[in-house]
C-alpha cells in the first residue's frame, strides 16, 4: 500500500476514535460514584485531614519566605 493511502485509512481511523462517543449508562455512573462515596465515609477521615494540613503547610508560598 502506498503512503498516501496508509496515511488516508490512519487519518479515517484517527477521525472515527476523535468523534466515537459511546452510549453512557448513567444509571451504572451513579452507582458506582455512590459506592465510592459510602467507602470513604466509612474510612476514618481524620487521618487524612491531618496529613493534609501537614502538607498544606509545608508548601505554603509564606513557609518558604523566611
Amino acid at each position: 500500500m502506498g503512503r498516501g493511502r496508509q496515511k488516508a485509512k490512519h487519518t479515517k481511523v484517527a477521525r472515527d476514535l476523535k468523534y466515537y462517543s459511546p452510549p453512557t449508562d448513567l444509571t451504572a455512573l451513579q452507582r458506582e460514584l455512590q459506592s465510592q462515596r459510602s467507602e470513604t465515609s466509612s474510612a476514618d477521615g481524620d487521618d487524612w485531614a491531618e496529613d493534609s494540613d501537614d502538607w498544606a503547610d509545608e508548601d505554603a508560598p509564606s513557609a518558604h519566605r523566611r
